[in-house]
């Protein structure tokens, strides 16, 4: 997962419009893959948490670009999911023990778990729906 993160914001740093911070393009480039090297080397724990945590923050990026200048208001329950994925990202890249904790919560019982799956579910069925009749 921190391979696929290390790719993702690499082609990101490569290939979006940076403005007035294009001098920062070639140091960036250059700096992740020692910062992804560095990280494998020495962070031991919850390696895993915080990777599922970039992805989160990286996967914000594409919804925000989607819903951005859209006129239905409906854009708003992606937005939503998108600086959802944010924070939950930056919780779990810098304190990665709360994604275990939140995983034990959730599974403790078989009603949180189901009815947990069900509020996501039918999140997403509002989404499709929306996406299928108004955009």
């Amino acid at each position: 997962m921190l391979t696929i993160s290390l790719v993702w914001s690499f082609w990101l740093v490569a290939t979006i419009e940076m403005g007035e911070f294009q001098g920062f393009r070639r140091p960036l480039l250059i700096a992740l893959p020692i910062g992804y090297i560095l990280v494998l080397r020495f962070v031991e724990e919850f390696l895993a948490a915080r990777a599922v945590g970039i992805l989160c923050l990286l996967a914000a990026e594409p919804l925000l670009d989607a819903a951005f200048l859209r006129y239905e208001t409906s854009r708003l329950l992606v937005t939503v999911f998108a600086y959802l994925l944010i924070v939950a990202g930056l919780f779990w890249v810098t304190m990665p023990y709360l994604l275990r904790d939140q995983i034990n919560w959730s599974a403790r019982s078989n009603f949180r778990w189901r009815s947990l799956h069900a509020i996501a579910f039918c999140y997403g069925a509002i989404i499709l729906s929306f996406a299928v009749t108004r955009y």
